[in-house]
């Protein structure tokens, strides 16, 4: 299963991890390009850079660019790649 690792803001990490927050958004940069221009199964979402900072997965179900949803992170008007979310497949936990 190919997973790529996200680092997330206190509120996104919970909002997601309760079911509230369908997307993720991540902007349109060379950097971002790059990163999502290969096939991923999964995100792997940390709260922190902390070793054990908490983390889950979840499926990823695709990965579109259009204008997200402001309550949920989305710049307004600024088009964006956003990562629809599926099911969690594994966690919330903190790492050991």
């Amino acid at each position: 299963m190919a997973v790529l690792h996200l680092t997330l803001k206190k509120q996104w990490f919970d909002m997601i991890a309760s079911g509230n927050k369908l997307e993720e958004y991540r902007e349109i940069k060379p950097y971002w390009v790059k990163r999502l221009n290969k096939p991923y199964d999964a995100l792997e979402f940390r709260n922190g850079y902390s070793a054990t900072a908490p983390r889950f997965t979840i499926e990823l179900k695709e990965i579109l660019t259009g204008l997200g949803i402001e309550n949920w992170g989305a710049p307004l008007g600024q088009k964006v790649f956003i990562l629809k979310l599926g099911h969690i497949i594994k966690g919330p936990s903190n790492a050991s």
